[in-house]
Protein backbone atom coordinates (compact mmCIF):
# COMPACT_ATOMS: atom_id res chain seq x y z
CA UNK A 1 0.00 0.00 0.00
CA UNK A 2 0.80 3.40 -1.02
CA UNK A 3 1.71 5.85 2.26
CA UNK A 4 -1.40 8.11 1.00
CA UNK A 5 -3.62 4.82 1.02
CA UNK A 6 -2.51 3.88 4.88
CA UNK A 7 -3.03 7.42 5.55
CA UNK A 8 -6.66 7.12 4.40
CA UNK A 9 -7.32 3.71 6.26
CA UNK A 10 -6.11 5.02 9.23
CA UNK A 11 -7.99 7.92 9.17
CA UNK A 12 -10.99 5.43 8.76
CA UNK A 13 -10.70 4.00 12.02
CA UNK A 14 -9.92 7.19 14.08
CA UNK A 15 -12.00 8.82 16.75
CA UNK A 16 -14.21 11.60 16.35
CA UNK A 17 -11.25 13.34 18.86
CA UNK A 18 -8.57 11.91 17.21
CA UNK A 19 -9.43 13.04 13.61
CA UNK A 20 -10.01 16.40 15.03
CA UNK A 21 -6.84 16.61 16.52
CA UNK A 22 -5.30 15.32 13.52
CA UNK A 23 -6.56 18.01 10.89
CA UNK A 24 -5.66 20.64 13.27
CA UNK A 25 -2.70 19.59 13.03
CA UNK A 26 -2.50 19.31 9.08
CA UNK A 27 -4.29 23.02 8.93
CA UNK A 28 -0.73 24.34 10.82
CA UNK A 29 1.82 22.37 8.78
CA UNK A 30 -0.27 22.58 4.72
CA UNK A 31 0.06 25.93 3.63
CA UNK A 32 -2.43 25.20 1.17
CA UNK A 33 -4.87 23.64 3.26
CA UNK A 34 -8.15 26.30 5.26
CA UNK A 35 -10.20 25.89 7.63
CA UNK A 36 -14.04 26.13 6.32
CA UNK A 37 -15.56 28.06 8.91
CA UNK A 38 -18.64 28.25 6.83
CA UNK A 39 -21.91 27.02 9.20
CA UNK A 40 -22.83 23.79 7.66
CA UNK A 41 -26.08 24.93 6.48
CA UNK A 42 -24.61 27.53 4.88
CA UNK A 43 -26.33 27.26 1.02
CA UNK A 44 -24.07 26.15 -1.32
CA UNK A 45 -22.84 29.22 -3.43
CA UNK A 46 -21.54 31.08 0.20
CA UNK A 47 -19.30 27.78 0.79
CA UNK A 48 -17.37 28.07 -2.36
CA UNK A 49 -17.47 31.99 -2.67
CA UNK A 50 -13.38 32.39 -2.37
CA UNK A 51 -11.56 32.93 -5.40
CA UNK A 52 -10.21 29.79 -6.29
CA UNK A 53 -11.94 27.43 -4.30
CA UNK A 54 -14.65 25.00 -4.89
CA UNK A 55 -17.13 23.19 -2.75
CA UNK A 56 -16.87 19.42 -3.06
CA UNK A 57 -20.41 17.83 -3.63
CA UNK A 58 -21.15 15.50 -1.06
CA UNK A 59 -23.90 13.34 0.53
CA UNK A 60 -24.59 14.08 4.37
CA UNK A 61 -27.92 12.42 4.74
CA UNK A 62 -29.89 9.56 3.57
CA UNK A 63 -33.35 8.93 3.49
CA UNK A 64 -34.18 5.16 3.91
CA UNK A 65 -38.32 5.55 3.13
CA UNK A 66 -37.07 7.07 -0.46
CA UNK A 67 -35.88 4.49 -2.53
CA UNK A 68 -34.82 6.49 -4.96
CA UNK A 69 -32.80 8.59 -2.51
CA UNK A 70 -31.02 5.06 -1.49
CA UNK A 71 -30.48 4.65 -5.26
CA UNK A 72 -29.03 7.61 -5.86
CA UNK A 73 -26.71 7.40 -2.59
CA UNK A 74 -25.34 3.88 -3.19
CA UNK A 75 -24.48 5.07 -6.94
CA UNK A 76 -22.54 8.08 -5.27
CA UNK A 77 -20.56 6.03 -2.72
CA UNK A 78 -19.16 3.44 -4.57
CA UNK A 79 -15.80 4.13 -4.61
CA UNK A 80 -13.75 1.54 -2.22
CA UNK A 81 -10.43 2.49 -0.37
CA UNK A 82 -8.69 0.21 -2.29
CA UNK A 83 -9.68 1.70 -5.06
CA UNK A 84 -8.27 5.25 -4.52
CA UNK A 85 -5.59 6.71 -6.83
CA UNK A 86 -4.02 9.25 -4.99
CA UNK A 87 -2.76 10.97 -8.51
CA UNK A 88 1.04 10.45 -7.61
CA UNK A 89 2.98 13.98 -6.50
CA UNK A 90 1.90 16.65 -7.92
CA UNK A 91 -0.80 15.54 -10.31
CA UNK A 92 -2.79 17.78 -11.78
CA UNK A 93 -5.82 15.62 -12.14
CA UNK A 94 -5.81 15.36 -7.99
CA UNK A 95 -5.33 19.11 -7.86
CA UNK A 96 -7.93 19.62 -10.02
CA UNK A 97 -10.89 17.40 -9.23
CA UNK A 98 -10.09 18.20 -5.23
CA UNK A 99 -10.09 21.43 -4.44
CA UNK A 100 -11.99 21.78 -1.40
CA UNK A 101 -14.05 19.60 1.11
CA UNK A 102 -17.06 19.64 3.47
CA UNK A 103 -16.57 16.55 5.16
CA UNK A 104 -14.96 15.39 8.38
CA UNK A 105 -14.86 14.10 11.56
CA UNK A 106 -12.54 14.97 14.73
CA UNK A 107 -9.56 13.47 15.89
CA UNK A 108 -5.96 13.20 16.19
CA UNK A 109 -3.23 11.01 14.47
CA UNK A 110 0.57 11.23 13.17
CA UNK A 111 1.25 13.77 10.46
CA UNK A 112 2.44 12.07 7.56
CA UNK A 113 5.93 12.52 7.82
CA UNK A 114 6.20 11.72 11.34
CA UNK A 115 7.46 7.44 10.95
CA UNK A 116 6.33 6.84 14.63
CA UNK A 117 3.41 3.90 15.06
CA UNK A 118 -0.01 5.21 15.79
CA UNK A 119 -0.07 2.50 18.33
CA UNK A 120 3.05 4.56 20.18
CA UNK A 121 1.42 7.81 20.57
CA UNK A 122 -1.59 6.13 22.96
CA UNK A 123 -1.73 5.49 26.10
CA UNK A 124 -1.19 1.87 27.64
CA UNK A 125 -3.27 2.75 30.94
CA UNK A 126 -6.54 0.35 30.47
CA UNK A 127 -10.01 2.81 30.84
CA UNK A 128 -12.62 1.38 33.40
CA UNK A 129 -14.43 0.76 30.47
CA UNK A 130 -12.19 -1.36 28.54
CA UNK A 131 -11.94 -3.11 31.64
CA UNK A 132 -15.64 -4.06 32.23
CA UNK A 133 -15.72 -4.85 29.20
CA UNK A 134 -13.05 -7.13 28.41
CA UNK A 135 -14.70 -9.09 31.60
CA UNK A 136 -18.42 -8.52 30.33
CA UNK A 137 -17.04 -10.89 27.33
CA UNK A 138 -15.68 -13.37 29.27
CA UNK A 139 -18.84 -13.41 31.61
CA UNK A 140 -21.84 -13.89 29.37
CA UNK A 141 -22.32 -14.71 25.45
CA UNK A 142 -25.52 -13.94 25.30
CA UNK A 143 -26.32 -11.59 22.97
CA UNK A 144 -28.93 -9.63 25.25
CA UNK A 145 -26.80 -9.53 28.05
CA UNK A 146 -24.15 -8.57 25.34
CA UNK A 147 -25.79 -5.64 23.83
CA UNK A 148 -27.39 -4.28 27.60
CA UNK A 149 -24.58 -4.29 29.09
CA UNK A 150 -22.34 -2.66 27.09
CA UNK A 151 -24.84 0.07 26.73
CA UNK A 152 -24.71 -0.11 30.86
CA UNK A 153 -21.19 -0.02 30.46
CA UNK A 154 -20.76 3.45 28.50
CA UNK A 155 -23.36 4.87 31.33
CA UNK A 156 -21.17 3.83 34.34
CA UNK A 157 -19.47 7.15 35.13
CA UNK A 158 -15.61 7.97 36.18
CA UNK A 159 -16.39 6.66 40.07
CA UNK A 160 -17.68 3.42 38.76
CA UNK A 161 -21.57 4.47 39.67
CA UNK A 162 -24.17 3.76 37.16
CA UNK A 163 -26.34 7.43 37.45
CA UNK A 164 -29.35 6.33 35.22
CA UNK A 165 -32.69 3.94 36.95
CA UNK A 166 -32.94 0.64 35.40
CA UNK A 167 -36.33 1.58 34.47
CA UNK A 168 -35.88 4.64 31.89
CA UNK A 169 -32.72 2.07 30.69
CA UNK A 170 -35.36 -0.54 29.69
CA UNK A 171 -37.97 1.88 28.15
CA UNK A 172 -35.28 3.01 26.07
CA UNK A 173 -33.96 -0.03 24.98
CA UNK A 174 -37.27 -1.86 24.48
CA UNK A 175 -36.16 -4.86 26.87
CA UNK A 176 -37.47 -6.63 29.22
CA UNK A 177 -36.84 -5.23 32.91
CA UNK A 178 -35.67 -8.80 33.98
CA UNK A 179 -32.90 -8.88 30.92
CA UNK A 180 -31.89 -5.54 32.32
CA UNK A 181 -31.61 -6.11 35.93
CA UNK A 182 -29.75 -9.48 34.98
CA UNK A 183 -27.50 -7.48 33.18
CA UNK A 184 -26.35 -5.17 35.79
CA UNK A 185 -26.60 -7.53 38.45
CA UNK A 186 -23.69 -9.45 36.23
CA UNK A 187 -22.02 -6.12 36.02
CA UNK A 188 -21.79 -5.75 39.66
CA UNK A 189 -19.78 -9.10 40.34
CA UNK A 190 -17.43 -7.50 38.03
CA UNK A 191 -13.85 -5.57 39.50
CA UNK A 192 -13.23 -3.50 41.12
CA UNK A 193 -15.74 -4.21 43.72
CA UNK A 194 -18.60 -1.88 44.09
CA UNK A 195 -18.93 -0.99 40.72
CA UNK A 196 -22.27 -0.39 38.64
CA UNK A 197 -23.84 0.53 42.53
CA UNK A 198 -26.63 3.13 41.68
CA UNK A 199 -25.28 4.91 45.45
CA UNK A 200 -22.82 4.73 47.65
CA UNK A 201 -25.00 2.44 50.15
CA UNK A 202 -25.26 -0.12 47.19
CA UNK A 203 -21.84 0.44 46.36
CA UNK A 204 -20.17 -0.62 50.35
CA UNK A 205 -23.01 -3.57 49.99
CA UNK A 206 -21.08 -4.62 47.07
CA UNK A 207 -17.95 -4.75 48.61
CA UNK A 208 -19.25 -6.22 51.94
CA UNK A 209 -20.94 -8.79 50.22
CA UNK A 210 -17.98 -9.66 48.50
CA UNK A 211 -16.19 -10.08 51.80
CA UNK A 212 -18.91 -12.11 53.08
CA UNK A 213 -19.38 -8.98 55.54
CA UNK A 214 -23.22 -8.26 55.19
CA UNK A 215 -24.74 -10.17 58.03
CA UNK A 216 -27.93 -7.98 58.87
CA UNK A 217 -26.18 -5.84 61.40
CA UNK A 218 -23.68 -4.79 58.79
CA UNK A 219 -26.83 -4.40 56.17
CA UNK A 220 -28.82 -2.31 59.12
CA UNK A 221 -25.09 0.29 59.47
CA UNK A 222 -24.82 1.07 55.43
CA UNK A 223 -28.90 1.78 55.62
CA UNK A 224 -27.86 4.46 58.16
CA UNK A 225 -25.11 5.80 57.06
CA UNK A 226 -26.43 9.30 57.83
CA UNK A 227 -26.39 8.48 61.16
CA UNK A 228 -22.20 7.84 60.99
CA UNK A 229 -21.91 11.62 59.18
CA UNK A 230 -23.85 13.02 62.30
CA UNK A 231 -21.38 11.05 64.54
CA UNK A 232 -24.63 9.66 66.02
CA UNK A 233 -22.80 6.10 67.95
CA UNK A 234 -25.88 5.64 69.91
CA UNK A 235 -28.19 5.76 66.92
CA UNK A 236 -25.76 3.49 65.07
CA UNK A 237 -26.51 0.77 68.39
CA UNK A 238 -29.93 0.95 68.15
CA UNK A 239 -30.17 0.70 64.00
CA UNK A 240 -27.86 -2.14 64.28
CA UNK A 241 -29.13 -4.24 67.68
CA UNK A 242 -25.09 -4.34 68.65
CA UNK A 243 -22.79 -2.69 71.62
CA UNK A 244 -20.62 0.05 71.05
CA UNK A 245 -17.67 -2.12 70.21
CA UNK A 246 -19.17 -4.07 67.54
CA UNK A 247 -20.32 -0.51 66.01
CA UNK A 248 -16.61 0.49 66.09
CA UNK A 249 -15.80 -1.84 64.17
CA UNK A 250 -18.31 -1.49 61.71
CA UNK A 251 -17.36 2.07 61.46
CA UNK A 252 -13.61 1.32 60.60
CA UNK A 253 -14.57 -1.79 58.64
CA UNK A 254 -16.61 0.96 56.38
CA UNK A 255 -14.24 3.48 56.49
CA UNK A 256 -11.69 0.59 54.57
CA UNK A 257 -13.55 0.39 51.75
CA UNK A 258 -13.78 2.24 48.20
CA UNK A 259 -16.48 4.54 47.92
CA UNK A 260 -15.36 5.65 44.46
CA UNK A 261 -13.92 2.16 42.79
CA UNK A 262 -13.90 3.24 39.39
CA UNK A 263 -11.08 6.25 39.84
CA UNK A 264 -8.42 3.09 39.81
CA UNK A 265 -8.60 2.99 36.02
CA UNK A 266 -8.39 5.76 33.32
CA UNK A 267 -6.94 8.56 35.54
CA UNK A 268 -7.34 11.21 32.34
CA UNK A 269 -10.14 13.29 31.84
CA UNK A 270 -13.31 11.41 30.61
CA UNK A 271 -14.14 13.53 27.25
CA UNK A 272 -17.77 13.28 26.32
CA UNK A 273 -18.87 11.26 23.18
CA UNK A 274 -19.87 13.07 19.85
CA UNK A 275 -22.04 10.90 17.73
CA UNK A 276 -21.07 10.46 14.31
CA UNK A 277 -24.12 10.04 12.65
CA UNK A 278 -27.34 10.73 13.89
CA UNK A 279 -30.61 8.41 13.03
CA UNK A 280 -34.37 10.26 12.99
CA UNK A 281 -37.68 8.97 12.13
CA UNK A 282 -38.82 10.37 9.02
CA UNK A 283 -42.46 11.55 8.14
CA UNK A 284 -43.87 8.43 6.39
CA UNK A 285 -41.84 6.15 9.37
CA UNK A 286 -39.19 5.54 8.14
CA UNK A 287 -35.75 6.64 8.83
CA UNK A 288 -33.45 9.44 8.39
CA UNK A 289 -29.19 8.75 8.27
CA UNK A 290 -27.57 11.76 8.78
CA UNK A 291 -23.79 12.73 9.52
CA UNK A 292 -23.23 14.71 12.46
CA UNK A 293 -22.19 17.99 10.75
CA UNK A 294 -21.51 20.07 13.67
CA UNK A 295 -18.62 17.86 14.98
CA UNK A 296 -16.98 17.67 10.91
CA UNK A 297 -14.20 19.97 10.43
CA UNK A 298 -14.18 21.03 6.87
CA UNK A 299 -11.36 21.86 5.12
CA UNK A 300 -10.39 23.88 1.84
CA UNK A 301 -7.47 23.59 -0.60
CA UNK A 302 -6.62 27.20 -1.91
CA UNK A 303 -6.06 26.93 -5.49
CA UNK A 304 -5.14 30.57 -6.02
CA UNK A 305 -2.15 30.55 -3.12
CA UNK A 306 -0.69 27.59 -4.90
CA UNK A 307 -0.80 29.18 -8.45
CA UNK A 308 1.04 31.87 -6.91
CA UNK A 309 3.66 30.34 -4.83
CA UNK A 310 4.09 27.74 -7.57
CA UNK A 311 4.61 30.68 -10.22
CA UNK A 312 7.28 32.51 -7.69
CA UNK A 313 9.44 29.06 -7.63
CA UNK A 314 12.08 28.86 -8.98
CA UNK A 315 14.33 26.60 -7.30
CA UNK A 316 13.75 22.78 -7.89
CA UNK A 317 13.98 22.02 -4.00
CA UNK A 318 11.43 24.47 -3.44
CA UNK A 319 9.11 23.51 -6.61
CA UNK A 320 9.14 19.66 -5.58
CA UNK A 321 8.15 20.96 -1.74
CA UNK A 322 5.12 22.98 -2.83
CA UNK A 323 4.22 20.24 -5.56
CA UNK A 324 4.31 17.68 -2.55
CA UNK A 325 2.41 19.73 -0.18
CA UNK A 326 -0.81 20.70 -2.41
CA UNK A 327 -0.82 16.64 -3.57
CA UNK A 328 -1.21 16.25 0.10
CA UNK A 329 -3.70 18.90 1.20
CA UNK A 330 -5.70 17.26 -2.18
CA UNK A 331 -5.29 13.99 -0.84
CA UNK A 332 -6.26 14.87 2.51
CA UNK A 333 -9.39 16.37 1.39
CA UNK A 334 -10.21 13.71 -0.22
CA UNK A 335 -9.66 11.17 2.45
CA UNK A 336 -11.72 12.97 4.74
CA UNK A 337 -14.61 13.20 1.85
CA UNK A 338 -14.50 9.04 1.35
CA UNK A 339 -14.13 8.90 5.38
CA UNK A 340 -17.38 10.71 5.64
CA UNK A 341 -19.26 8.47 2.54
CA UNK A 342 -18.36 5.18 4.04
CA UNK A 343 -19.39 5.77 7.44
CA UNK A 344 -22.79 7.15 6.19
CA UNK A 345 -23.08 3.70 4.07
CA UNK A 346 -22.14 1.60 6.33
CA UNK A 347 -24.36 3.30 8.96
CA UNK A 348 -27.40 3.25 6.47
CA UNK A 349 -26.71 -0.34 6.16
CA UNK A 350 -27.02 -1.04 9.64
CA UNK A 351 -30.06 0.99 10.21
CA UNK A 352 -31.72 -1.09 7.06
CA UNK A 353 -30.69 -4.27 8.67
CA UNK A 354 -31.68 -3.58 12.40
CA UNK A 355 -34.87 -1.98 11.52
CA UNK A 356 -36.82 -3.72 13.85
CA UNK A 357 -34.73 -3.04 16.95
CA UNK A 358 -35.21 0.75 15.96
CA UNK A 359 -39.17 0.37 15.97
CA UNK A 360 -39.77 -2.70 18.32
CA UNK A 361 -36.85 -2.79 20.73
CA UNK A 362 -33.52 -4.86 21.62
CA UNK A 363 -35.55 -8.56 21.62
CA UNK A 364 -35.97 -8.49 18.09
CA UNK A 365 -32.52 -7.34 16.75
CA UNK A 366 -31.58 -9.43 13.75
CA UNK A 367 -28.11 -11.64 12.84
CA UNK A 368 -25.68 -9.87 11.60
CA UNK A 369 -22.14 -9.68 11.01
CA UNK A 370 -19.45 -7.88 9.14
CA UNK A 371 -19.69 -9.91 6.33
CA UNK A 372 -23.47 -9.29 5.72
CA UNK A 373 -23.22 -5.75 5.79
CA UNK A 374 -19.78 -5.59 3.84
CA UNK A 375 -21.93 -7.82 1.02
CA UNK A 376 -24.34 -5.56 1.18
CA UNK A 377 -22.38 -2.63 0.22
CA UNK A 378 -20.01 -3.98 -1.67
CA UNK A 379 -16.94 -3.50 0.61
CA UNK A 380 -14.39 -5.25 1.89
CA UNK A 381 -14.81 -6.97 5.84
CA UNK A 382 -12.10 -5.11 7.05
CA UNK A 383 -13.51 -1.66 5.53
CA UNK A 384 -16.83 -2.06 7.69
CA UNK A 385 -14.51 -3.32 11.01
CA UNK A 386 -13.00 0.03 10.94
CA UNK A 387 -15.92 1.91 10.13
CA UNK A 388 -17.41 0.46 13.23
CA UNK A 389 -15.31 1.21 15.98
CA UNK A 390 -14.90 3.91 17.87
CA UNK A 391 -17.93 5.35 15.50
CA UNK A 392 -21.13 6.20 17.75
CA UNK A 393 -25.12 6.42 16.22
CA UNK A 394 -27.62 8.61 18.56
CA UNK A 395 -30.99 6.93 17.77
CA UNK A 396 -34.30 7.58 19.33
CA UNK A 397 -33.16 4.78 21.67
CA UNK A 398 -30.19 6.31 22.74
CA UNK A 399 -26.06 6.54 21.79
CA UNK A 400 -24.65 3.46 20.07
CA UNK A 401 -21.28 2.48 18.75
CA UNK A 402 -21.91 0.47 15.45
CA UNK A 403 -20.36 -2.50 16.52
CA UNK A 404 -23.38 -3.00 19.06
CA UNK A 405 -25.37 -4.25 15.93
CA UNK A 406 -23.32 -7.24 15.35
CA UNK A 407 -25.25 -10.26 16.94
CA UNK A 408 -24.67 -14.29 16.44
CA UNK A 409 -27.21 -15.85 14.30
CA UNK A 410 -28.91 -19.74 14.06
CA UNK A 411 -29.70 -21.37 10.95
CA UNK A 412 -33.27 -21.53 10.17
CA UNK A 413 -34.63 -25.12 10.06
CA UNK A 414 -36.97 -24.58 7.00
CA UNK A 415 -34.00 -22.80 5.35
CA UNK A 416 -35.95 -19.12 5.40
CA UNK A 417 -33.93 -16.14 7.27
CA UNK A 418 -31.35 -16.90 10.30
CA UNK A 419 -32.62 -16.29 14.04
CA UNK A 420 -30.52 -13.96 16.30
CA UNK A 421 -29.03 -16.08 19.21
CA UNK A 422 -30.68 -13.49 21.11
CA UNK A 423 -34.34 -14.22 19.87
CA UNK A 424 -33.77 -17.69 20.68
CA UNK A 425 -32.75 -17.35 24.10
CA UNK A 426 -36.05 -15.17 24.65
CA UNK A 427 -38.08 -18.34 23.09
CA UNK A 428 -35.89 -20.60 25.68
CA UNK A 429 -36.87 -18.42 28.35
CA UNK A 430 -40.58 -18.26 27.65
CA UNK A 431 -41.41 -21.88 27.22
CA UNK A 432 -39.75 -22.40 30.50
CA UNK A 433 -41.82 -19.76 31.81
CA UNK A 434 -44.78 -21.69 30.67
CA UNK A 435 -44.12 -24.56 32.37
CA UNK A 436 -46.18 -26.24 34.45
CA UNK A 437 -45.36 -29.05 37.43
CA UNK A 438 -46.68 -31.77 35.39
CA UNK A 439 -44.79 -30.89 31.67
CA UNK A 440 -41.25 -29.74 32.76
CA UNK A 441 -39.46 -29.52 29.96
CA UNK A 442 -36.09 -31.07 29.10
CA UNK A 443 -33.32 -29.92 26.87
CA UNK A 444 -34.26 -32.46 23.86
CA UNK A 445 -38.18 -31.31 24.40
CA UNK A 446 -37.10 -28.03 23.91
CA UNK A 447 -35.26 -28.74 21.06
CA UNK A 448 -37.84 -30.04 19.26
CA UNK A 449 -40.17 -27.28 19.73
CA UNK A 450 -37.88 -24.81 18.45
CA UNK A 451 -37.19 -27.15 15.80
CA UNK A 452 -41.14 -26.80 15.07
CA UNK A 453 -40.60 -23.06 15.02
CA UNK A 454 -38.15 -23.12 12.01
CA UNK A 455 -35.13 -22.90 14.16
CA UNK A 456 -32.44 -25.54 13.81
CA UNK A 457 -30.71 -26.03 16.98
CA UNK A 458 -28.21 -28.30 18.54
CA UNK A 459 -28.96 -29.85 22.41
CA UNK A 460 -26.00 -28.95 23.48
CA UNK A 461 -26.70 -25.37 22.37
CA UNK A 462 -29.80 -25.25 24.36
CA UNK A 463 -28.24 -26.18 27.49
CA UNK A 464 -25.49 -23.53 26.50
CA UNK A 465 -28.26 -21.44 26.39
CA UNK A 466 -29.99 -22.16 29.47
CA UNK A 467 -27.17 -22.09 31.60
CA UNK A 468 -26.26 -18.32 30.20
CA UNK A 469 -29.83 -17.58 31.02
CA UNK A 470 -29.17 -19.09 34.79
CA UNK A 471 -32.05 -21.57 34.31
CA UNK A 472 -31.23 -24.75 36.07
CA UNK A 473 -31.57 -28.32 34.54
CA UNK A 474 -34.78 -29.80 34.24
CA UNK A 475 -34.24 -31.92 37.34
CA UNK A 476 -33.35 -28.99 38.90
CA UNK A 477 -36.51 -27.26 38.15
CA UNK A 478 -39.21 -30.43 38.49
CA UNK A 479 -37.80 -30.57 42.33
CA UNK A 480 -38.01 -26.66 43.03
CA UNK A 481 -41.72 -26.84 42.06
CA UNK A 482 -42.37 -30.00 43.95
CA UNK A 483 -41.39 -28.45 47.09
CA UNK A 484 -43.01 -25.35 46.52
CA UNK A 485 -46.04 -27.32 46.26
CA UNK A 486 -45.57 -28.99 49.08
Amino acid sequence: MTPQLQQAIKLLQLSNLELSEFVAEQLEENPFLEADETPADAPAERRGEKEGEKQQPTTSEVDLSDESAQREARESLDTEYEDIDPGGSGSDTAASDYRTNDWASAGASRAPGDDRQFDATLSKEISLADHLTEQLQVATRDPIQLFVGAYLIDLIDEAGYLPEALDAITERLGADMSDVEATHALITTFEPSGVGARDLKECLTLQLKEADRCDPAMHAFVNNLELLAKGDLKGLMKATQADEEDVREMIAEVRALTPKPGYAYGGGAVQAIAPDVFIRQAADGGWKVELNNDTLPRVLVNQRYYAEVSAASADEKDKTFVVDQFASANWLAKSLDQRARTILKVSSEIVRQQDEFFVRGVKHLRPLNLKNVADAIEMHESTVSRVTSNKYMATPRGLFELKYFFTAAIASSSGGDSHSAEAVRHRIRELVDAETSSAILSDDKIVELLQTEGVAIARRTVAKYRETLNIPSSVQRRRAMLQSAI
